[in-house]
């Protein structure tokens, strides 16, 4: 199994709910950690967990979907923390509504910050993984990026859109010994999915953050010849 103590990782949207587990479970391993987010109060609070496993944390304050702020970001990131081993484009935002109902405005948030986010900071990343010749990128889509549902169109679409972002950046970067893993949970009791209620958390019944940290590590860990090219989380429970 590939060792992955003493690498450095990037998490958006790791202050709270999947992005925190992760980046927990990843401290644990030995990993330093970055994480960002919108939230200076989540992003300080878990960097001193995350700290407790005697690694070196940070956290940035910036939108994914502005590219100017992306790209500051990740060069300040860079110069003061240490360049990236691995990547976890994590942060997203939903709302539901159909289709003649929703606001534009809202609609177009989402796509903003969903799919373009994700493009930012990968370009932003990239670089640095191809100067190594190596690296990790997990892109972390939905299962609501599979199949459309009734007024799930704004955020279907944005996960949809990270599959085939993923796929292709996979095949691109491949011969640069650079895996690229597409995640797609079905409904994990995540701070954002509660507050939609979307589930009530049953940790008897629902996925939790935790569950998918472990799904990362697991695929982080995998000998440097494998690469899993994209995974599904369901619950056991219907």
């Amino acid at each position: 199994m590939e060792n992955i103590t003493g690498k450095y990782a990037l998490v958006t949207g790791g202050g709270r709910g999947l992005g925190k587990a992760t980046a927990l479970a990843l401290a644990a391993e030995g990993v330093n950690v970055a994480i960002t987010g919108r939230n200076v109060d989540y992003l300080k609070a878990t960097v001193e967990q995350i700290k407790t496993f005697g690694v070196k944390a940070t956290y940035a304050v910036f939108d994914v979907g502005n590219l100017e702020e992306v790209n500051q970001a990740i060069e300040t990131l860079t110069n003061s923390f240490g360049v990236f081993d691995i990547l976890i484009n994590n942060a997203g935002i939903a709302a539901f509504g159909a289709v003649n109902e929703m606001d534009p405005v809202l609609w177009a948030q989402i796509i903003q910050t969903n799919i373009l986010g994700t493009y930012y900071v990968t370009k932003a990343v990239l670089p640095q993984l191809l100067n190594k010749n190596q690296g990790d990128i997990i892109n972390v889509a939905s299962t609501a990026g599979l199949n459309g549902a009734a007024n799930t169109s704004a955020y279907s679409a944005s996960k949809f859109a990270v599959i085939g972002f993923s796929d292709s950046l996979m095949r691109e970067v491949r011969k640069n010994n650079i895996r690229v893993c597409t995640l797609m949970p079905s409904t994990i009791a995540s701070d954002m999915s509660k507050e939609l209620q979307l589930t009530d958390g049953n940790p008897d019944t629902v996925l939790q953050p935790e569950d998918f940290a472990e799904l990362i590590i697991a695929n982080l860990k995998l000998p440097r010849r494998a690469m899993l090219k994209s995974a599904s989380l369901w619950s056991t429970n219907p």
